[in-house]
């Protein structure tokens, strides 16, 4: 009977819940209410809790309080999607509690469980219920009432098992489009698998299908102090280097490497190669004259070059601080010739994302701090990436961010290219929230699953036009599903027909539908341009 859980056992379950995720991963991304190729909820949350297992896995001590930590902001760090985002507040609300305590009982736990359920409400900007903030909520008021007279754990975690899945349940019932695609909510499903890890995690179950080591997330180095120019992060200034020849006769191979080990004493970056021939030496070192005066110990030095890289950073600083400009934009898509567009309308930096590659809160905020700019505008040209922008802000100082909520590319074309430099950021953000709603947009897929939708009885492979927020035609035929697409979104306000055309259509495509498009509006100007996005076969505006 377990009646308290300390740092090492937080730990654990921490551990085990991520690799139930990411056995279930690709079930719980199969819940998806359009049968659109964008299902990556269970994706987002497995690699959001990766990466609070990466930092996990870096704590030196048993301490419950280092662990929360190392959950809450590697959580935040790898947070991706929606459903990433609102899983990182539930383990930073659940954490702020835990922090203060060297271990916990469940009277202790249900507080936290309320906690988490108000940072994550308090994350999204119109909560809905029938999602994974109704299963966190469930599980939270369910735990508060029973954990006066539950003490042991297991049987706690049983019943919030058993709270979650009624939750999970009942989110059709709570959210009729969910209801209407036949499935549950797949961020609660999520939640669930969450719950269910931890409490193998607690009981020292192993989990099976999952792999024996967390699979390895990338981290950027750089995200601690992902300033370049901060001359506080050189330890060793003198970039030193040197050849040894002539050695002496009594110099032996274990006296190089000696000197090897030696040097990583007096500075870092070391290399020490060669034989009793000849040495070649790198070293970054406060003391140069240490490191040479050991080497003339085994012979003879030459061509010395020795380099003072604070010098070198203070130039770099100089020149990085008169470049700096007032405002600078980043924007998110993928397909090159998406990002070619953006950076010709003078877009300072492009990270990929989009549908089923959403970069995590970290991405973001690395590709932030490489923009030399004071303000900088995000466009996460995605509706499931604007979170991840938001919680991207917490993450970079020194500057202001503003996140543009553009949901598609059209979108973010527009409001790029409403950015003026000789007015404010605040007057640039109004300015682009203006154009982007002027902009009307829809895109072509496909159906990945057989399904009822908006009044369509779909089979999977069909060819599907929607907009941001339904599906207005479907068809086998690409280019007359675009047409049918492009005459739902026409009004007589529209002069303009923009095609951007993905990786599976060709030029020689594009050109034949702009030609039959031309035709049926002739008082409308139609313009292609190379997308190269994958999934969609075009992304379609009207302005």
């Amino acid at each position: 009977m377990i009646k308290n859980i300390n740092g090492a056992t937080f730990a654990r379950m921490v551990v085990s819940a991520s690799k139930l995720l990411d056995v279930n991963r690709e079930q719980i991304d199969t819940l998806n209410v359009f049968p659109v190729p964008d299902g990556d909820t269970g994706t987002n949350m497995s690699l959001t809790m990766q990466s609070a297992v990466k930092e996990i896995k870096a704590v030196k001590s048993t301490s419950l309080s280092d662990f929360t930590d190392a959950v809450s902001k590697g959580a935040l760090r790898g947070a991706r999607g929606n459903s990433g985002v609102i899983t990182s507040q539930i383990f930073r609300g659940m954490c702020a509690v835990l922090k203060d305590y060297s271990e916990f009982d469940t009277k202790t736990f249900a507080k936290a469980l309320k906690n988490a359920t108000t940072i994550a409400y308090s994350a999204v900007s119109i909560p809905k219920e029938g999602t994974i903030l109704t299963v966190c909520r469930m599980v939270s008021e369910h735990a508060q009432s029973i954990s006066g007279k539950i003490k042991d754990f297991e049987t706690f975690f049983q019943e919030i098992i058993d709270k979650a899945d009624e939750a999970v349940k009942l989110t059709p019932d709570l959210l009729p489009v969910l209801k209407k695609a036949g499935v549950v909510d797949s961020g609660g499903t999520g939640l669930l698998t969450i719950y269910k890890g931890m409490y193998k995690g607690l009981i020292g179950e192993e989990i099976e299908g999952a792999a024996a080591e967390e699979p390895e997330v990338k981290v950027d180095p750089t995200r601690e102090h992902a300033d370049i120019f901060n001359l506080g992060q050189i330890e060793f200034g003198y970039c030193t280097e040197f050849f040894i020849i002539n050695l002496k006769k009594k110099t032996t191979l274990a006296d190089i490497d000696r000197l090897r080990e030696y040097y990583m004493t007096i500075g870092d970056s070391v290399l020490v190669i060669g034989d009793l021939e000849f040495v070649k030496v790198h070293v970054h070192t406060n003391n140069p004259g240490q490191a040479l005066t050991k080497a003339l110990q085994l012979g003879e030095v030459d061509r010395i070059k020795i380099e003072n890289m604070l010098e070198e950073n203070r130039q770099l600083k100089k020149k990085y601080e008169a470049e700096r400009k007032p405002m600078g934009m980043l924007s998110i898509c993928s397909g090159k010739g998406i990002e070619d567009i953006f950076k010709d309308i003078n877009v300072d930096r492009v990270i990929e994302g989009g549908q089923t590659m959403n970069p995590s809160a970290q991405d973001i905020a690395d590709a932030i701090v490489k923009i030399n700019a004071e303000s900088v505008f995000i466009f996460p040209n995605n509706k499931n990436i604007i979170l991840a922008a938001e919680q991207s802000k917490s993450l970079v100082e020194g500057k202001k961010i503003y996140v543009v909520p553009t949901k598609n590319i059209p979108q973010g074309i527009s409001a790029a290219l409403a950015f003026n430099p000789e007015i404010t950021a605040d007057e640039n953000l109004i300015e682009m929230l203006h154009a982007i709603d002027n902009v009307t947009a829809g895109q072509v897929t496909y159906a990945v699953r057989n399904a009822k939708v908006d009044g369509y009885t779909l089979t999977k492979g069909d060819i599907i036009g929607l907009d941001n927020k339904k599906i207005l035609a479907k068809g086998k035929d690409i280019d007359t599903v675009t047409g049918v697409l492009i005459d739902k979104l026409h009004d007589a306000a529209h002069s303009l027909i923009n095609l951007y055309y993905g990786s599976d259509v060709t030029e020689e495509q594009a050109i034949a539908l702009q030609e039959n498009l031309q035709e049926r509006y002739p008082d409308m100007d139609v313009e292609i341009f190379y997308g190269g996005q994958p999934i969609y076969y075009y992304i379609v505006s009207l302005e």
